[in-house]
């Protein structure tokens, strides 16, 4: 994935050289290279973000606790040892 972003922005810059201005080629560098790649690189790293996120929420979940002093049931009170 990361080649043809690579790809694609050595070809803008070469967009960007042929410009008359230095004007012309920052902004035909940023139109045509940057703001494009950014945004597709963005679009298809979604799903790897949620899948980060999640797994971090599963991490920092706290762990239920072991049965025995102060533990609750499945109806919600505190179990008493024996």
């Amino acid at each position: 994935m990361y080649i043809v972003a690579i790809a694609w922005l050595y070809v803008a810059l070469m967009m960007a050289i042929t410009e008359r201005t230095a004007v012309a080629a920052v902004l035909t560098f940023f139109a045509y290279g940057v703001a494009p790649v950014a945004l597709v690189l963005y679009i298809l790293g979604t799903g790897a973000r949620k899948r980060r996120r999640k797994a971090r929420e599963q991490q920092e979940a706290p762990s239920p606790s072991p049965a025995g002093k102060g533990a609750t049931n499945d109806a919600g009170s505190v179990s008493q040892p024996d």
